[in-house]
């Protein structure tokens, strides 16, 4: 048994560590459970653990033909997190006709235009402590509620949302590449997600399963270009807070009915103690 401490690996009968002496205990893989030293099998879910769960696993030949997604619980950010559902708001940025952007380009110069864009994008999403889960090579996936959580996300999803319209209006010029300005369609939906860890090749990602940021991601692609289109059920957190405009029902990929859809204009006439901020970043 691995000491957490020191790294020792002590007899699997051990209770202390032979060589610090720190209290081992057995965390169950299955559940990740912290279990008595002396413990064969999991108290809460039953798994094999240390000598047992060796003794019940498949040969090194049938592990080596096994692909390996294994769920972490070691970093102290992620504990609590597996399988946790919670009510988030999901963002959805692409810079749009970034592919005949960069057609005649070299990579390089086509990397000297998008990466600025990509850091506005996520600088905007950190300042109203959102968690950008990946970037999209031209665009970016954010979470708000999770994993830090806020009452108001759905208002700080929008702030930002707005922040990243306006810096890269005033940043995509580009007139030294001669081309025109860079502009990004936005999509925002909230609602239930399931939120896990999941560590892929030594790298740990928080990402969330659910109709909800699958949906962000369809209405970012019926967005007029740049501009921020939401959710009916975004709307009814938001209104006030923000100007409004009815696209009407839309069709959207992957829902079977049309759906009400709403343009984010701008500000609206309720205050809260992010809009000067948001006023800043909206000119």
């Amino acid at each position: 048994m691995r000491c957490p401490s020191c790294n020792y690996e002590n007899p699997a009968d051990a209770l202390y560590c032979m060589k610090c002496g720190t209290k081992v205990e057995r965390r169950c893989s299955a559940c990740d459970t912290v279990n008595p030293a002396d413990a064969n099998f999991c108290r809460k879910c039953g798994e094999a653990l240390g000598a047992a769960a060796t003794a019940s696993s498949p040969g090194p030949a049938a592990a080596a033909k096994t692909p390996r997604i294994e769920v972490t619980h070691e970093r102290p950010a992620a504990e609590g997190l597996e399988g946790e559902r919670k009510t988030v708001t999901a963002l959805f940025a692409d810079i749009k006709g970034s592919t005949e952007l960069m057609e005649d380009l070299d990579p390089e110069e086509a990397r000297a235009i998008i990466d600025p864009a990509l850091k506005l994008m996520v600088a905007a999403v950190r300042h109203y402590e959102g968690y950008v889960v990946q970037s999209t090579g031209d665009g970016i996936f954010a979470l708000f509620g999770a994993p830090v959580a806020h009452e108001d996300h759905p208002q700080r999803t929008l702030y930002a949302a707005l922040q990243i319209q306006q810096e890269l209006r005033q940043h995509g010029q580009c007139a030294a590449h001669g081309r025109p300005a860079l502009e990004a369609r936005i999509g925002v939906n909230t609602g239930e997600v399931v939120v896990r860890t999941v560590e892929t090749g030594g790298k740990v990602e928080y990402t969330p399963i659910g109709h909800t940021a699958n949906l962000a991601s369809r209405l970012q692609t019926v967005a007029p270009a740049g501009s921020i289109a939401v959710s009916e059920d975004t709307r009814k957190l938001v209104e006030g807070y923000f100007e409004l405009h009815g696209l009407g029902l839309t069709e959207v990929k992957g829902v079977s009915e049309p759906i009400n859809v709403y343009e984010v204009t701008g500000l609206g006439p309720l205050r809260s103690h992010f809009q000067l901020s948001a006023r800043r970043g909206a000119g």
